[in-house]
């Protein structure tokens, strides 16, 4: 028999909250009175609003797996920055290499010998021959799209409903009545995704050959397991079928890893052998100074440099910017990648995963909780619904706000912090089994106190 949630319960918990939140945060709440004043929405960028109390904490100081905020209390840190922190905070060994880097030089528009330490590196996890870096993951989703448009003559891009890969405005769309239209909160597209995008649900293999059958599609953009919906895997066979489909159709395939990287140190990619035309990747290759990556194939690096052959106009084609390949962020990604992110800790990581999934699953069914975790690797999160869902869509279903805000809030007063967009958590080589028990006991705490008078 599944519990159910009492929303005036519900109402009167998340009161209890906010009132323990306002009363242990005076500083903070000073600290976003002031930003106000400054700061449109009193943050420094719109997501920093989206926690589950009435302002934001203010970090003193962030370490490993825990930060401190500035009324004083410490925190286990689950969100990582939502991956950009992956490493644990300010790891030793990355920190190294960027300080040597700092007093080298930290950006020239010039390439470094580091340069090519990386890309060797990413050809060596990843499989893909050739490389070129910018500043974040949104930056290699976009020049990817472009470059596959330009190689294929295409003008369509492919990608699955409910996904996300940064800002990039090809991807925000989605499907409503089977017909394409721009994603909630889709701000001002610049074009009517109709004449971009088509959409399709994720592991829908006749949907999917039905929309590249007119081989009008540049590239199918896909992370190989959704994660920023819920965690939503791909059904057995769906990737071969994917890889069959874009070939027999002369579609190029991305494979966006910037969360997935959490599968092991080659991705999902090399955890499941899968074979992308480009790989896009960013946030945790860094340690936390921007940096991101993209990867392509031989032979569309032969197809790139056939069509890019004009030197005087490399510069305005829409592809790099000034700072992309700096010095500072190769030697952070050379560090994370050689001492960080490494078989080792991700031998250590992944069980902490499975220990986080365990831990919740455990209280859902001591409940009767009609709620489900997923995992994958060293991220899991657990949804509001009883199956796993088969696409974006499905786990959409799963989504209450309302409900998510209170557990959220309820395990910040308790010294946890989760991904504010959903019920994630991520393991960092610094997390311990104690950090995750913590985060178990809080959880049962949480869904108790809904069900139970």
């Amino acid at each position: 028999m599944s519990a159910t949630i009492d929303r005036g319960r519900l109402a009167a918990r998340m009161a209890d909250e906010v009132a323990q939140f306002e009363a242990a945060h005076p500083r903070s709440k000073e600290l976003f009175e002031r930003a106000a004043r400054s700061l449109l929405g009193g943050v420094p960028m719109s997501w920093m609003a989206k926690w589950a109390g009435p302002y934001p904490l203010f970090v003193e100081e962030a370490t490993g797996a825990h930060f401190r905020c500035v009324d004083g209390h410490d925190y286990v840190d689950f969100c990582l920055g939502d991956t950009g922190a992956m490493t644990g905070h300010s790891p030793e060994e990355a920190v190294a290499g960027i300080a040597a880097q700092l007093v080298r030089g930290i950006t020239t528009m010039l390439p470094a010998e580091v340069a090519i330490e990386v890309s060797e590196e990413l050809a060596r996890r990843f499989g893909l021959a050739f490389w070129q870096f910018t500043l974040t993951a949104t930056d290699a989703n976009r020049f990817a799209l472009r470059l596959a448009r330009q190689v294929t003559g295409r003008p369509y891009v492919l990608v699955f409903d409910h996904c996300y890969h940064g800002s990039v405005d090809e991807s925000f769309a989605t499907l409503r009545d089977g017909i394409v239209g721009p994603s909630d909160g889709n701000i001002r597209p610049a074009v009517d995704p109709r004449l971009t995008t088509r959409v399709v649900q994720w592991n829908d293999v006749a949907a999917l050959e039905a929309a590249l059958a007119p081989r009008d599609v540049a590239a199918v953009l896909a992370e190989p397991v959704m994660t920023n919906v819920g965690i939503v895997h791909p059904e057995p066979g769906y990737h071969d079928a994917l890889r069959r489909a874009t070939r027999e159709t002369g579609t190029l395939l991305i494979i966006d890893e910037t969360h997935t990287i959490c599968a092991g140190p080659g991705g999902y990619t090399r955890a499941a052998g899968l074979d992308p035309d480009f790989l896009t990747i960013g946030k945790a290759i860094g340690s936390g100074i921007p940096a991101g990556t993209y990867g392509f194939s031989e032979a569309v690096a032969d197809r790139i440099r056939a069509a890019n052959t004009d030197l005087e106009v490399i510069d305005v084609g829409g592809i790099g910017g000034t700072l992309a390949g700096n010095a500072l962020s190769l030697a952070a990604v050379r560090a994370t990648l050689a001492h960080v992110l490494t078989e080792e800790s991700f031998a250590r990581m992944i069980p902490l995963g499975e220990r986080w999934a365990a831990g919740v699953q455990a209280t859902i069914d001591e409940l009767g909780l009609p709620w489900h975790v997923s995992r994958l690797g060293c991220r899991a999160e657990y949804l509001f619904r009883t199956e796993l869902p088969r696409n974006g869509a499905e786990a959409a279903q799963g989504i209450d706000f309302e409900l998510g805000q209170y557990m959220h809030l309820h395990a910040l007063n308790r010294g946890i912090l989760l991904t504010p967009f959903h019920n994630m958590a991520l393991m960092s080589p610094a997390t311990t089994a104690s950090d995750v028990d913590r985060h178990t006991a809080a959880f049962r705490q949480a869904a108790r106190s809904l069900v139970e008078a």
